[in-house]
This record gives structure tokens, sequence and C-alpha cells, in this order.
């Protein structure tokens, strides 16, 4: 609409630009609103793409953690025609010169231990009028695959020869574990050891009973590996008292899915908390419903020593308590930079470098063979400055990043935890990281890939005590099927106090004291 200005007076001009300015005003406030709103879907689609590109990493591309320094010396690609040319010449000779000189280093030594089965083979033909001079041994290694078979105990009665009296006496049956079931202990040893070790889920093991024509119900099966546990309890309640009293300790916490009564077509996700000591490599795996801090009460409420774990917040009521030291883990730490490389390449590949060179020297450590105080000394003199100086770099960094952006998020993460990250200088009996307990849970992320869910939260804890039994046994370096069947085949007669005996590290002792010298 136009305004003839020479018929209007100076009052009503002044307030026609009065509400021309409002006007702009609002107009201003809402092209600064819409500009904070495109500011802001551009880094929630920032956010989302970098979580898109990140899970794109995960599912296709490499899944090692290892770090390749950015400032190390590229191999020389560029190279001359004539050069390449020489190069190859020399490259065929070589090659030429070891195929001459190579020799069979001959036939891989096959162990003393196996049993041999002979099979003698003669010369066709009538040897009527030869003599043998000799023969020549060739050792090929064979396998049966698992068979079963039919253990028959056969007891004899005896009565006195006058037969006066009525006492009979007769041999006495060894105890099993299912008093008056089929199984023997060895089979009850093979189904624990091929669910929970090789992650061979029971209706899987059902049918390998069907190829041999041995009809037992699915639900048999399972009742065996329940009494199995069940007679295993002694032995696991022992190891969650012991772990109490350990002064260092790792943990950690995985998922395991339940079905639940309550939850129609829905299963119930539960969790296993894990619980690592290094000094002594004590395992322990205890089930909970929940991930709630309250699930740790059963081992952490009176744990008094170092306690070492991921970010998860839920330790932190256990950590800030006066008689506990509350240590991060650098592997979770260097994680958050390596998701960072596509938001902050150059400050991230700075901060990896640096966590590097701290592996660096855990690695010495363990090559050299060194005692704890000389780890200790080791830190001090080489991870703490490096420590030093990546604390005063990340905190004046952290000023000048974006809190949302990934780079924020991982400084942001170093920096609350930095204490707890540095925790471990004091002590060289003390790990660098949480991965000695991660390396623990791995099996049970296989195992659920196969079996998919516990059938109960008892079954659950059932496989928690499993677990328990068969990391040990890998930390021990034990056969896990020799260990479980001679404990299923003495935990019935062996005095309680004497249960320890049965541990793994134990077993292994008296299996190497039998062994000739």
């Amino acid at each position: 609409m136009e305004i003839d200005l020479k018929n209007v007076s100076k009052h009503e001009l002044l307030k026609l630009l009065t509400k021309a300015q409002k006007t702009i005003s609002v107009q201003d406030k809402t092209i600064s609103k819409q500009d904070d709103d495109l500011c802001r879907e551009r880094e929630k689609s920032a956010e989302l793409q970098r979580q898109l590109e990140l899970l794109r990493r995960m599912q296709f591309g490499q899944k090692r953690e290892r770090f390749e320094d950015p400032n190390q010396m590229a191999l020389p690609l560029d190279i001359a025609q004539e050069v390449l040319q020489e190069q190859e010449e020399v490259v065929k000779q070589e090659i030429t010169y070891s195929r001459a000189k190579k020799k069979h280093p001959g036939r891989a030594k096959l162990p003393s231990h196996l049993p041999v089965e002979e099979i003698e083979i003669y010369p066709k033909g009538d040897l009527s009028d030869k003599v043998c001079i000799g023969k020549e041994v060739t050792d090929v290694l064979d396998y049966v695959p698992g068979f079963f078979k039919i253990k028959r105990y056969i007891r004899y009665k005896y009565a006195a020869k006058d037969r006066d009296t009525a006492q009979i006496t007769i041999g006495e049956l060894p105890e099993r574990i299912i008093d008056k079931g089929i199984p023997s202990e060895g089979l009850l040893a093979t189904i624990l050891v091929d669910k929970y070790v090789d992650h061979l889920p029971l209706y899987r093991q059902k049918q390998r009973f069907s190829r041999e024509n041995i009809d037992i119900a699915a639900s048999t099966i399972d009742g065996w590996a329940a009494q199995s546990m069940e007679a295993l309890k002694p032995l696991y309640e022992k190891p969650v008292m012991d772990i109490k009293n350990e002064g260092y300790l790792q943990a950690d916490e995985t998922t395991i899915k339940v079905l639940d009564q309550s939850k129609k077509d829905k299963a119930h996700l539960g969790y296993y908390w894990v619980y690592h000591a290094p000094i002594s490599k004590l395992a322990l795996f205890d089930y909970s419903p929940t991930r709630a801090s309250s699930a740790a009460l059963p081992i952490l409420q009176d744990f008094r020593g170092y306690l070492q774990t991921d970010g998860y917040a839920g330790y932190n009521v256990y950590g800030k308590k006066s008689e506990v030291t509350h240590l991060a883990c650098w592997a979770h730490a260097r994680r958050e930079f390596e998701r960072a490389l596509d938001n902050d390449r150059s400050r991230s590949e700075h901060v990896l470098v640096e966590i590097q060179k701290l592996y660096a020297v855990e690695r010495r450590a363990r090559e050299q063979g060194l005692a704890p105080q000389q780890i200790k000394e080791l830190r001090l003199k080489e991870s703490l400055p490096i420590i030093n100086e990546l604390g005063k770099w990340m905190f004046l960094q952290i000023k000048l990043t974006l809190p949302k952006s990934q780079i924020g998020k991982a400084l942001a993460y170093c920096q609350s935890r930095w204490d707890k990250l540095s925790g471990y200088l004091t002590d060289g009996n003390l790990q660098i990281d949480n991965n000695l307990v991660e390396n623990v849970i791995r099996p049970v992320a296989l195992g659920r890939k196969n079996y998919l869910f516990a059938g109960s939260h008892d079954a659950a804890q059932k496989a928690a005590m499993a677990y328990t039994f068969f990391a040990n046994c890998k930390k021990q370096d034990v056969n896990p099927y020799a260990w479980l069947k001679y404990t299923l085949e003495n935990i019935q007669s062996i005095n309680h106090k004497n249960i320890t005996e049965l541990y793994p590290h134990n077993y292994k002792e008296l299996i190497e004291s039998t062994l000739p010298k």
C-alpha cells in the first residue's frame, strides 16, 4: 500500500515509522531464530552423519584398534622404471637361488602321549623264499569323532559259605552326579564344555545324539546340565568369597537375553557382572537382572583396594569410597579419540600418538620381564612426562572445542577421569587398561550368538557359574573337559573344607605331579 507523505502529519509519520521498526525487529528475530534452528539442524545432521559413518565402520571396516602413526615414513611407491626393472631382476635371481637351496623342513613331530594303532602291511605275492630284512614306519595323525559307549557296572554279590547268616556283601557303585540317571560324569562334562566353551547349544547336541540313534529328549539333556551345575554350586561359592579379598579388581558387564514369563513375547535384558583379579588371575561371573549399581553390591560392597573400570557411572558409588582407589582405562579413552578421527583428525591423531607411546612403555616392560617395582620406576621415568604434557594440552584444547562434537566428547571423557587414568603409575602391579577383563568376557559374546538367550534367570546364573569355571581353566592353561570330569567325579565325596583342591590351578598342580620327570 502506497502512502502519500504530503498529506501525512509528523505525528502519523512517526507512528508509521515506529510500526515499521517493530515489524522489522520481529522479522529480524524470526530470521535469527530460523538461523539458529538451521544451525542446530546442521549440527544434528553432522552428528547423525558421524554416527552413520561410525556404524558403517563397525559393520564393514577394520575391527582392530591399532593406530598407525601418521608421521611414519611412507613406502616409496613412486619408483623410476629403470630402478623397478633392476629390482625385479634382483628379486628373480634371489627367488631362483632360494628355490635351488631350499630344503624341506621335515614332517611335524607328533606328540608321544597319543594312543597308537599299528597297521602291518606286507608285500603282495609269495614271500616263502624271502627273508625280512627290516621295516619302514610311517606315522599319520588320525582323528576319530567323539563316540558313545556304555559303561556297564557288574557288581558281584557274596554271602557266607555256611549260608547260616543272611548277610550279603555287594560291591558299591561309585558316587554319581545323577544317581539314578544314565549319563556318566564324562558325558556331563562333554555337554557343558560343548555349550560354554565351544558354544554348541543343547538342541544341536541333541542332534548329535539322534545321529547315533540315541533317543533322548531335549528337556532331559537340559535337566542333566542343570543338575551338574547344581552339584558344582559349592565350588562357585568359594571364589565368590575369595575375590572380595583381592586388593585389585577389574570390573565390567555385558548383556544376556533371558526369557521371562512376566514379559509376554519379549525377552528380558539381563547382565553378567564380571570381575577379574590380575594378580591372582581369578575370574568371576555374576548374573543380575539389572545394570543398576546395586547389582555389584554382593562383590563390591565391602571391597577395599584398587578398582579398575570403564566409564560406566554405576561404578562411581564404589569408586568414591575412601578405602577404594578408582582407576580408569586408557583403552576406552583411546577409542573415544579413534571415533573422533573423522571429526578432527589433527587433534585426534596427536592424542592417539601420545597414547601409543604409553603402550610402548608397557610393551617394553613385558618384553623385559620387569618386576612390579621396576615397572613403576620405568613408568615414572617415561610415562609420567607423557601424561603430564598430554594433560596440559588437553585442558587447553577443551576450551577451544565444541562440547557436543566428537572431539569435544573425547576431551571431556579424559578431563573428567584424568586422575583415574593416571592412577596406574603408582603401582607396578596395576594395568594400563581394562583389557584383561574384556578378554574374560569374550566367550559370552560368542555364546549368545549361538544359544541366543537363557531360559530363565536361574539358568542365567548357572551359566555365570559355568563361565567362571571355564574362564579360570583358560587362565591356568587347564584342559576344561579333563578338569570338569575330574571335578564331577570327586565333588560329592570331598570334604567341603578341602573344596579348593578342585580349583583349576590345584588340578593343574595335581596333574603335573603325576607326570614322569
